[in-house]
């Protein structure tokens, strides 16, 4: 994540109450918060008024005529720079607190993982009786007729499948693990054929997903670009996103 906001940005007030943690402190409890976009970074961000903040926690490291850097007086490797004071433009008079830089953040009594979500965007995981068959390396490895279709803005749909409906004896658990902010951690595996020939990182799995994303909870996804997939017996071209 680019350290700061760099471009006019869209801003809007956030109804959820929003908590983050550092060095097992509470930093910031708040229902007040600012949700951020930009074209230019495209992840929301959330920011805060000088008030969601106790000012003790905070040590001035450096500034100029646009923001004020601190450090947070907190036991944590994360603490340094990880406040910026914004001093003009639209921002102005608002603190941004590094996503990364802070150990948890909630919205609600919900962990978030890598940003906050785009109110804009949407996630919708749909039962399905398209007839899915993948082959990786001319073999067959999923042959399903009761997949999960998730639907996800800015993305190709995605093919979820049961395990029980895959070639599992072909599959070796990578320590691969991704994760999204509307769906959650995904685990990885490879696939070995018989001939010895690996194919990496082009299954995984979504054990424990977010709420909305319940539907694919277990079940698996193969990476479109590196197999071949038919659905309903159509062959389909291979997507050019690397997004999963």
């Amino acid at each position: 994540m680019a350290a700061f906001f760099p471009s006019l940005p869209h801003i809007e007030d956030c109804p959820k109450r929003i908590r983050t943690y550092l060095g097992g402190v509470c930093l910031i409890d708040t229902k007040k918060a600012k949700l951020v976009l930009s074209f230019t970074i495209q992840k929301p961000l959330y920011f805060f008024t000088k008030d969601d903040l106790p000012p003790w926690y905070l040590e001035v490291d450096h500034q100029d005529e646009h923001r004020i850097i601190y450090h947070l007086l907190i036991d944590s490797p994360n603490s340094r720079s990880a406040i910026a004071l914004h001093l003009k433009g639209p921002l102005a008079g608002l603190l941004e607190v590094k996503f990364d830089k802070m150990d948890a953040w909630f919205e609600e009594e919900e962990q978030i993982y890598v940003h906050p979500k785009d109110p804009y965007k949407r996630v919708d995981a749909l039962p399905s009786s398209r007839h899915i068959r993948i082959e990786v390396g001319g073999i067959e490895v999923a042959n399903t007729r009761r997949p999960h279709l998730l639907f996800e803005t800015g993305l190709p749909t995605r093919y979820y499948i049961p395990k029980t409906d895959c070639r599992m004896d072909l599959w070796v658990a990578s320590p691969k693990v991704t994760s999204c902010p509307y769906k959650g951690d995904a685990h990885y595996y490879n696939v070995v054929l018989s001939s010895g020939d690996t194919f990496e990182n082009i299954i995984w799995c979504y054990s424990h997903p977010t709420s909305e994303c319940a539907g694919i909870k277990g079940l698996v996804a193969f990476f479109d670009e590196k197999v071949d997939m038919w659905i309903d017996d159509v062959k389909q071209e291979r997507p050019v996103t690397k997004w999963t």
